[in-house]
């Protein structure tokens, strides 16, 4: 059978600069890499054949050779069987950054898989803000992918008992030679035929298919920390999906959204609100009552305070997620109120106190008195 050019193996151009062919050698490698194609003889041929190509393509003379001869037997030169231009280099980089297991070059890949870990499970609850001030715990109701009853996760039929694979022997993983430039390498893998069990079942359990699993609905009391921000996780260790047998279960991840506060808003451990004075309560000074997540305090402003002043009160921001005995601080920023609407004894005690200030207040309308400059008048 006649060889494929190596351009096209590649995927590249003749006209194409080192760099171009070592990243698309590196493409081609992961897409044909036998971990990553179990028991597909088609991919670990492509394998063989894009890690001979790069071989030549990669050495400056080898390439020039192959452009003028192309498959024709090239003869000496060259570093003999291994990589030019620091293939082999290459190709190492590459297989430490793949997952899989091998063992090196001529060498036996890892031990048996074993039986698989649950899958993890992830549940999303909305809790109230001052949840996340206080601490709460709530209940939420969830489906997870448990053991089945029936046949207690074997997946066979009550009575009836799993076979050994043949496909494996009841291993449940297949070794794998593939020839390549570097010598032979073994691989081993999840055996297709009984997914890495080992076993083959004749007569499913009815009430899980075979899976030996179902889902069953299950309460999960969610202790929501203090101080947990919008958006974060917990993790409770073991309590997914169930595992094969003898393997353990996944965890559980539960997201916690936080519903907002009509007063507060959070940036960090610090809490902000705004709180309304009026005209009087800024000129002669007042003492507020201020709202904080902990309950009321009072506040004394002193006269002339002036709009967009900020009070802070120290340590009645949100807690600290990892030091609860600790807070953030509230700072509140004081919003001025002009009032919309005056009775006419109102109007003529702010016109007085104008004029005490020099404020004119009566030139309206582009120097035209106004209606209260008539009635003064």
């Amino acid at each position: 059978m006649a060889k494929q050019d190596y351009y096209e193996l590649l995927g590249v151009s003749k006209s194409a600069n080192d760099d171009e062919i070592k990243k698309a050698y590196r493409a081609a490698v992961k897409k044909y890499h036998p971990d990553n194609n179990p028991g597909d003889n088609t991919a670990a041929e492509k394998f063989s054949q894009v890690s001979e190509a790069y071989e030549t393509l990669s050495d400056t003379d080898k390439r020039a050779r192959y452009d003028r001869f192309g498959h024709a037997p090239q003869g000496g030169g060259g570093h003999g069987g291994g990589f030019g231009g620091g293939g082999f280099d290459d190709l190492e980089e590459i297989l430490r950054g793949m997952a899989g297991n091998f063992g090196g070059f001529g060498g036996r890949g890892g031990g048996r898989r074993g039986p698989a870990r649950g899958n993890d499970v992830e549940a999303t609850i909305t809790v109230d803000f001052m949840d996340t001030v206080k601490g709460a715990e709530k209940d939420i109701e969830i489906s997870i992918k448990d053991t089945c009853d029936s046949c207690k996760g074997s997946g066979a039929k009550a009575g009836t008992v799993a076979e050994n694979c043949s496909g494996c022997g009841g291993t449940g993983q297949v070794t794998q030679t593939v020839q390549t430039i570097l010598g032979y390498m073994q691989t081993t893998n999840a055996c297709k035929t009984c997914r890495g069990t080992g076993k083959i079942i004749r007569e499913k359990c009815p009430p899980c298919g075979g899976r030996g699993k179902v889902s069953k609905p299950r309460t999960i009391v969610v202790k929501v920390p203090k101080g947990i921000e919008n958006g974060q996780h917990i993790k409770y260790s073991g309590q997914g999906e169930a595992g094969e047998i003898g393997a353990p279960r996944g965890d559980l991840y539960v997201r916690i959204m936080v519903s907002q506060h009509k007063l507060f808003k959070r940036k960090g451990n610090h809490l902000f609100m705004e709180k309304n004075i009026s005209f009087a309560q800024a000129a002669l000074g007042a003492e507020l009552t201020l709202e904080t997540p902990y309950g009321e305090e009072k506040h004394t402003i002193q006269a002339g305070t002036q709009p967009e002043t900020v009070v802070t009160l120290k340590g009645k921001g949100m807690p600290l997620i990892n030091a609860p005995n600790r807070s953030g601080d509230l700072l509140i920023t004081l919003k001025l109120v002009v009032p919309k609407s005056l009775t006419d004894e109102q109007k003529d005690l702010l016109r007085q106190f104008a004029g005490e200030t020099g404020d004119d207040v009566d030139n309206l309308d582009n120097g035209k008195k106004g209606f209260f400059g008539k009635r003064k008048k």
